[in-house]
């Protein structure tokens, strides 16, 4: 039964189970039991007050918490990208103050040089780029250092350092 406010009700959501039907194993993850509880909770609608009154504890903790656990999911993230970097076979670098229309043909290049193939024109890689660079792309300026990465099936990664 969902609450007034069209959140679902505090007592139909089992974390105990959205956790155990995402495989979470608190041995492997780079998030604690505390944190991934908390975020399957947020992730289905509870409130931090709600969730908070769950747990026995304050609405600033349940906030802390999820705060950390966001920030780990990012780190692990960005650790991830990182070690696929090392390992592609195509990296180039984007310099501050690079004309976005001048990113495609770098990128073009070094993939012919290692023998790699980008299934993007060069209006769709300029879009990926820009679009996985967030506020490091505004217009057609580049406006802090990137990393493109291609890896040999093509999969293109955008990496700010």
């Amino acid at each position: 039964m969902a609450a007034d406010d069209g959140r679902p009700d505090p007592a139909d959501v089992d974390a105990d189970s959205i956790l155990e039907r995402a495989g979470f194993d608190a041995d492997e993850s780079v998030l604690t039991r505390r944190q991934a509880e908390v975020l399957s909770l947020r992730e289905r609608g509870l409130r931090q007050s709600d969730i908070a009154d769950r747990l026995g504890t304050s609405r600033a903790n349940v906030s802390s918490v999820e705060a950390s656990a966001r920030d780990n999911v990012e780190r692990a993230r960005e650790t991830v990208a990182f070690a696929e970097a090392l390992s592609a076979p195509v990296r180039v670098e984007i310099e501050a103050g690079t004309d976005l229309y001048d990113a495609p043909k770098r990128v073009y290049d070094a993939c012919d040089e290692a023998g790699v193939k980008v299934n993007q024109t060069a209006p769709e890689l300029m879009k990926t780029i820009g679009d996985r660079a967030g506020d490091a792309v505004r217009g057609r300026e580049v406006r802090s250092r990137l990393f493109v990465t291609v890896a040999a099936d093509g999969q293109i990664r955008v990496r700010r350092p």
